[in-house]
């Protein structure tokens, strides 16, 4: 039996100005699997991912959570939900050490001063649990190699134990064996039964650890596709609208007018 979304999307709309970012998105998500949101450079999956932390609010649309309407109106609001999201650049603070950025926001405090030993523990016992394997949490963050800063960055979002996990572009500019120190945990996520959007360019990564594909192209979900019975090359066509040129071409040949699937003009003026 399928799991009931955690998260869902019913026809959310963004607009800059001028510009119309997402509409009318429908999307959900679901606890113990990975959803990879793919598109090009513009389809909106930046703007889509910041509606949900609340970045950036969505202007029409609702955000159901656990089947409830909810309003995310800030990044507060995302994470007292259980939304965690990190960002491509990180946000890590190279001078400090692996454990003082895992609580960064979030110190335990015994009285009036740090309780490092429990933060300490706590950090361990979390990097443990993940299989993160760095040499030592009191090591300067500056000092990690770009897949044990990616792994750092993602366990840190685990520090409020949320429901969602984001990842914008966690492979992004690294090697082989970062990258899939990276995918492993990814998938050790999964594992945790959380739910987890993948954003990512490299269809290699988006095959070996998601479950489904949502196809953003021109602010609009162009399709959700199941990873296991999905060709590389439909999910493509989808990103790059080759479909929708075939359907368009197919539909002309037809004598049919492809917006509306009705007789083209020339034959209605005939």
């Amino acid at each position: 039996m399928t799991a009931a979304p955690v998260l869902a999307l019913r026809g959310v709309s963004k607009r800059f100005g001028a510009v119309q970012a997402l509409t009318g998105v429908d999307l959900e998500i679901r606890p113990g699997a990975v959803t990879a949101l793919v598109g090009d450079n513009g389809a909106g999956k930046s703007t889509l991912i910041k509606a949900i932390a609340g970045v950036h609010p969505c202007d029409t649309g609702v955000i159901e959570w656990k089947g409830e309407p909810v309003r995310v109106q800030r990044p507060n609001d995302a994470q007292r939900l259980g939304i965690a999201t990190v960002y491509q650049d990180l946000a890590l603070c190279d001078n400090l050490d692996v454990v003082a950025n895992l609580f960064l926001g979030r110190e335990i405090h015994r009285g009036h001063v740090l309780d490092q030993v429990e933060m300490e523990k706590r950090s361990r016992d979390l990097l443990d649990t993940l299989s993160i394997r760095i040499p030592s949490v009191r090591i300067p963050v500056a000092s990690l190699s770009g897949g044990q800063r990616q792994v750092v960055a993602i366990a840190r979002a685990l520090i409020g134990e949320p429901e969602v996990v984001i990842l914008d572009e966690p492979t992004a500019a690294l090697g082989v064996e970062q990258t899939a120190q990276v995918l492993d945990l990814v998938e050790r996520l999964r594992a945790r039964g959380l739910a987890v959007i993948l954003i990512s360019h490299n269809m290699a990564d988006v095959r070996a650890v998601a479950d489904e594909v949502a196809v953003l192209r021109l602010g609009r979900n162009n399709g959700v596709f199941p990873v296991a019975t999905t060709s590389s090359e439909t999910i493509i066509a989808a990103i790059t609208g080759a479909g929708d040129n075939a359907v368009t071409r197919r539909r002309s040949r037809l004598g049919k007018d492809p917006e509306t699937g009705g007789q083209d003009s020339s034959e209605d003026e005939q």
